[in-house]
């Protein structure tokens, strides 16, 4: 079995059956948008953050508000929270703009310590996610 990128640099197997790629790289994600459901937008993708203990990704970093950097604040998103957009190149999470920006958040130089698990307890409360980070990713590939 091959797996090329494409333009994206998206992995692409060509016997895949479904919407959208199946394995993509980390870095492709980086830079992206996130966006509602009413397709405001509420940041950018900064960092992914790897639960190394299991293999899956715990949390996407996403940057919001601030000029070119400056005076941006940082949240850590549970990974399960968001859905891809494959037919826009973004990531979906399904939140009011207004709430958002009442999220625990941090400053790029004061990571909290996302190992804590009264930390990652108050942060799945507020997405409406579980903690528990077992069983498989769940990219939502479908267009919208």
């Amino acid at each position: 079995m091959s797996l090329d990128r494409d333009e994206y640099g998206n992995y692409v197997d060509t016997g895949h059956q479904g919407p959208g790629p199946r394995l993509m790289g980390a870095d492709t994600l980086i830079g992206d948008h996130v966006h509602n459901l009413q397709n405001e937008h509420l940041g950018t993708v900064k960092e992914i953050m790897l639960d190394m203990q299991t293999g899956h990704i715990a949390y996407v970093v996403m940057a919001s508000g601030g000029v070119l950097g400056i005076g941006e604040k940082l949240f850590a998103v549970p990974f399960e929270a968001l859905s891809l957009d494959t037919s826009n190149h973004r990531m979906t999470l399904n939140i009011d703009k207004e709430r958002i920006e009442q999220a625990p958040g941090f400053d790029k130089s004061h990571w909290p310590d996302m190992a804590n698990q009264t930390w990652a307890t108050e942060l799945h409360n507020f997405y409406g996610t579980s903690s528990s980070t077992s069983g498989p990713s769940h990219l939502d590939q479908s267009s919208r």
